[in-house]
This record gives structure tokens, C-alpha cells and sequence, in this order.
């Protein structure tokens, strides 16, 4: 037996399965997918973009913040589209990172000073005072200096 419909918020797919040999019962969710991304490293190499990746560095932010699950999920299927929509299947990570924080800042200014610590490669104190005072004019990080370029390989999105 099969049963499938769409989310609440339509971005994907809800199927359900049932086993005709064991019984048991199987649910997966499907996303339609525009286009392939690959995402652009600041030192050039090229990775296929990873929307578990995207999802798993929000909720690190997110960390026991009281934000709802739909919300976040609503966020990030934004930023995918987004992502999709854009003319080249090529994005730069600069491109997400900054997508994100918009986004975080839409949800919630600690996730959101969080994330922008970790992107923007804070080093000191004063580099949350400027945040943070930013934050507090109504600004964002955008006005920040962008962060340094890394030398090494890391496998960053």
C-alpha cells in the first residue's frame, strides 16, 4: 500500500509505504530538485551543494534557541530556492553564507550573531561589540569588513 501527498508547506512529498513481506511501514519525503549546485569554495575548489550540510550548520546555530522546526525548515527551502533560481548552477559560498544570515536574522538575533561569528571569522571581543551594535542600530553584517580568506581546505559551505 502506498500514500502520498504533499507537506504542509508543499516543498516536498510525503510517501508511505507498507512492507508486504514484514509489515512494517516506511515514510520518506521527496524534493523536487530544479537544477544541480555546485558551490564554489573562496580557494576555488568546487563541491556539489549539500542541503543536509546547510541544515545541520542553521541548527548549530539554532542550538537551544526557542525557534520553531517549521520556521527553520521554512528558511532554509527558501534559501534553496533561491539558490536554484539563480542563473548558474554555480554558487558561491559567500553567496550562502550570506543567505543564511539573512535568514537567521528573520528568526533569531542570537543564532544570528552565532553564525556570523563563524562566517565572519570573528577573532576577538570587539568584533561581537561591532556586531552587536549593529544588531542593535537595526544593521546587519553586512557592513562587517568580509572575513579573511583561509588558507587551508576545510570542507566549509
Amino acid at each position: 500500500m502506498k500514500d502520498s501527498r504533499p507537506t504542509d508547506d508543499s516543498s516536498s512529498i510525503r510517501r508511505r509505504r507498507i512492507c508486504p513481506d514484514c509489515g512494517g511501514r516506511f515514510t520518506t519525503f521527496e524534493r523536487v530538485q530544479l537544477r544541480e549546485l555546485t558551490v564554489v569554495k573562496r580557494s576555488g575548489r568546487r563541491v556539489p551543494f549539500d542541503r543536509d550540510k546547510l541544515q545541520q550548520s542553521v541548527e548549530v546555530a539554532l542550538r537551544k534557541r526557542p525557534v520553531e522546526p517549521e520556521r527553520v525548515e521554512r528558511m532554509i527551502n527558501g534559501i534553496v530556492r533561491q539558490l536554484e533560481s539563480m542563473g548558474d548552477g554555480e554558487v558561491p559560498s559567500e553567496t550562502v553564507g550570506e543567505l543564511v544570515m539573512e535568514g537567521l536574522k528573520g528568526l533569531d538575533d542570537v543564532a544570528y550573531v552565532r553564525f556570523a561569528s563563524v562566517y565572519k571569522n570573528f577573532r576577538e571581543a570587539k568584533d561581537f561589540e561591532e556586531i552587536l551594535g549593529k544588531l542593535a542600530e537595526g544593521e546587519g553584517v553586512d557592513d562587517l569588513p568580509p572575513p579573511p580568506k583561509k588558507k587551508r581546505a576545510s570542507s566549509e559551505q
